[in-house]
């Protein structure tokens, strides 16, 4: 089939229309675009001369290419116009009724042989399939927004769709430069699937008011490497369509966890629909702006006027790998630094991992080997709590164990001088126990940092109940000190970061332990179009699925939803010593 396809039809001009048919003229096919009425052809007309002007603007077109792509694609606002098309993709709003009147008319204009193929992201391709004659030339062919750019191309499959169309479609799409992945008919397929119940739980701690939403975006940003944060990624996508593909999600699943929380709603009624409408969780410059302004919710700069403590010296409590990349973090930041190790080989051990991480910091041409010197005379060693009697600060980072945490805290109360901060590096664990184990809870709270903690930007800053209002501004003003960003939430489990993450990456075992799809393809997916820097297999890998699983728990026992309780899959794996990298297995197997 793809050997003879000459034109293609492409029925909606919208932002993923307009970008399909770019696509498609790119390599040098003729596309007929269908509209409803002369406003939408006028408007897909608009978006591809703004995105080519942009690529000639950045040197991937020349204006002779330009215009010879422009002139491959002629505009109409009838559908009978795609009788003379070789191959027809529907990018129209996600409606279901309004998709499957489509579906109909095209098929009796078409040739009996000419594959229709759905760009939708979350309905059933089974249900458009059955409106025509032709079930099983009928496909879902899922592009990216914006498609001129994302590689990825789910390639949906039902359980009629002839397989010779699968392999047409796929050769097509690896024709467009595309990253095809061929999956199942399910609701969201594999990237919304996965996406979109992250979104939703981003967007409840938005309306819980459990962050700020540029604290919530910071926090994926600077801790995942992601490049959007949850909330501004929606606005790009549109809150109107993720609520439809949220719904949609929900009424398959029937897992809370995709049900729309109601401020999508909400923003919504009130005309909120993110980016194309100029203002969503954040306020735009304009429509279809991507430049935002600040709104009545923005923070502002300059601190809040609550008042600071001194920080000069820190003790660090921990000679492991993040102790050790905190003690480097804060004596680069200008701190005389005490790292405490259990006894002086471990603490020979810790400065000789901090001269190891400074040395490589100077190969790299990272850091003035004066500046190395100078982090170093600033870091002394103990082997007694005793020494931080005089500090201002004190990190606690030893092992995830909550009676070895008490115990070390109860000490620092009693060692430590009035005023000074009590902080733990936690990821997992309650902060007010830690804080309970003292007389002095107001000035305990959690400080977690990223590994590796030298490297990483992020510190989730986390706030009991019982913290004061000094002591979160004092560590806020301390993080940005020493070169990091921090991101203040309240003590639950999770905080920002693991709440986020981990239920999606729990998700896509589930994926996995459902046949839906490979490890590899979900990777691919998830790397190639949602453009995040290891798909969630590589990730799991990395982290050690263990401690994966210890989160995972943690987050059920903490909210009690059905939809985090660990996936049996991740639990036989650890159960069988399938651990990651540091067994050399885990989904996969490493050499």
């Amino acid at each position: 089939m793809t050997t003879k396809i000459k034109t293609v039809g492409v029925v909606g001009m919208g932002t993923m229309g307009a970008g399909i048919a770019e696509v498609l003229a790119r390599t040098g096919l003729d596309v007929v675009a269908v509209d409803v009425d002369d406003h939408g052809v006028a408007r897909g007309r608009s978006h591809l001369e703004h995105s080519t002007a942009r690529a000639l603007e950045r040197g991937k077109l020349t204006e002779t290419a330009r215009r010879e792509l422009l002139d491959r694609i002629s505009f109409s606002t009838q559908l009978a116009d795609l009788a003379g098309v070789e191959f027809v993709i529907e990018a129209v709003p996600e409606r279901l009724g309004l998709k499957s009147q489509i579906f109909t008319e095209v098929d009796e204009i078409v040739r009996s042989d000419v594959v229709l193929a759905s760009n939708t992201s979350s309905l059933s391709i089974t249900q458009l399939a059955v409106q025509t004659k032709r079930p099983d030339k009928v496909v879902g062919m899922h592009f990216f927004n914006p498609a001129p750019v994302l590689k990825l191309v789910e390639v949906v499959r039902t359980v009629v769709t002839d397989p010779e169309v699968i392999s047409d479609v796929t050769a097509l799409a690896h024709a467009l430069g595309k990253t095809p992945v061929v999956i199942g008919d399910r609701a969201g397929f594999i990237a919304n699937g996965l996406l979109f119940g992250y979104f939703n739980h981003a967007a409840r701690m938005f309306e819980e008011r459990y962050a700020t939403r540029e604290d919530l975006d910071a926090a994926m940003r600077y801790g995942c490497g992601y490049p959007l944060g949850p909330l501004a990624l929606l606005d790009l996508i549109g809150l109107d369509t993720a609520y439809e593909i949220l719904d949609a999600l929900y009424r398959q699943s029937a897992d809370r966890l995709h049900a729309p929380v109601p401020v999508l709603k909400q923003m919504i009624t009130a005309g909120l629909l993110g980016r194309k409408s100029g203002r969503g969780f954040y306020t735009y410059a304009g429509q279809d702006s991507s430049v935002v302004v600040p709104d009545d919710a923005t923070p502002s700069d300059e601190e809040s006027g609550v008042p600071t403590r001194p920080i000069g010296a820190v003790g660090v409590v921990g000679t492991g790998t993040m102790a050790t990349g905190i003690a480097e973090v804060l004596a680069k930041g200008g701190h005389d630094v005490i790292v405490r190790g259990r006894s002086i080989s471990r603490t020979k051990d810790a400065v000789a991992a901090i001269t190891r991480s400074l040395d490589k910091a100077v190969g790299r041409g990272k850091l003035p080997e004066p500046e190395r010197d100078a982090a170093l005379r600033r870091v002394s060693t103990t082997t007694s709590l005793d020494d931080f009697a005089s500090v201002d600060l004190v990190v606690e980072a030893v092992a995830e164990e909550l009676d070895v945490k008490r115990g070390i805290f109860a000490t620092l109360a009693e060692v430590c001088k009035p005023g000074a901060i009590l902080a733990t590096t936690t990821s997992s664990l309650p902060v007010v126990e830690c804080a309970a184990a003292t007389a002095r809870p107001g000035d305990v709270l959690g400080m977690h940092f990223f590994n590796p903690a030298p490297v990483m930007k992020l510190v989730e800053v986390v706030a009991t109940i019982s913290t004061t209002a000094d002591v979160v501004a004092t560590v806020r003003q301390l993080v940005r000190s020493v070169g990091k960003v921090p991101v203040i939430c309240r003590d639950r489990a999770g905080f920002i970061v693991n709440a986020l993450l981990f239920p999606y990456l729990n998700d896509a075992v589930r994926m996995l332990e459902a046949h839906y799809a490979s490890a590899e393809d979900i990777d691919t997916a998830m790397k190639v179009g949602a453009a995040l820097p290891m798909g969630p297999f590589e990730l799991l890998d990395v982290v050690g699925l263990d401690v994966a699983l210890a989160i995972q728990r943690s987050l059920y026992q903490e909210f009690r939803e059905p939809g985090f309780a660990p996936a049996p899959l991740l639990e036989h794996l650890v159960t069988a010593g399938r651990l990651g990298r540091k067994t050399r297995k885990g989904f996969r197997d490493y050499s």
